[in-house]
């Protein structure tokens, strides 16, 4: 298994799981790699230093920082918060119904009582998403990419 750092032209840096550098060069050119961030196809491997498991013993636990009121948090990296948007998109998706285009249908069927309330998600056109919001309905837009809505192998 050959494990690789790939990024696409937006920045976003992930990682993926090949057989071989054939079976990612053959994925790659039938635009089955996707960023899982914005669904770029445009997928480059990034420069990654392998892991030697030698079965050298586990290196020395490392001292907790010493926490201090006048030492402000580190801001998380890049990639920590690329991981987080990944981990909420897909408990977003796991935990809602996907409506597709109905969805400002079945918002407002929810939202008068026609319908069983029920977490959906789905399209809408901004000037329905506005309709919505000015009918007293609350919207959330979020730009999900197709990595995001399924599972990465």
């Amino acid at each position: 298994m050959k494990v690789l750092d790939l990024g696409c032209q937006h920045g976003h840096v992930f990682e993926g799981w090949f057989a071989s550098e054939d079976d990612f060069q053959s994925q790659k050119a039938r635009a089955l790699v996707l960023c899982p961030m914005c669904g770029d196809s445009q997928i480059d491997k990034r420069l990654s230093a392998p892991r030697l498991n030698l079965g050298a013993s586990a290196p020395a636990a490392r001292p907790a920082a010493e926490s201090s009121s006048s030492t402000p948090a580190a801001a998380p990296s890049r990639q920590a918060l690329q991981a987080a948007w990944l981990r909420m998109s897909r408990e977003l998706i796991a935990k809602t119904e996907d409506v597709g285009a109905r969805f400002a249908d079945e918002a407002r069927r929810m939202h008068h009582g026609e319908i069983e309330e029920r977490a959906i998600r789905g399209q809408a056109s901004v000037e329905d998403a506005v309709a919505l919001i000015e009918e007293g309905i609350g919207v959330l837009p979020l730009a999900l990419s197709d990595g995001a809505k399924e599972t990465l192998q």
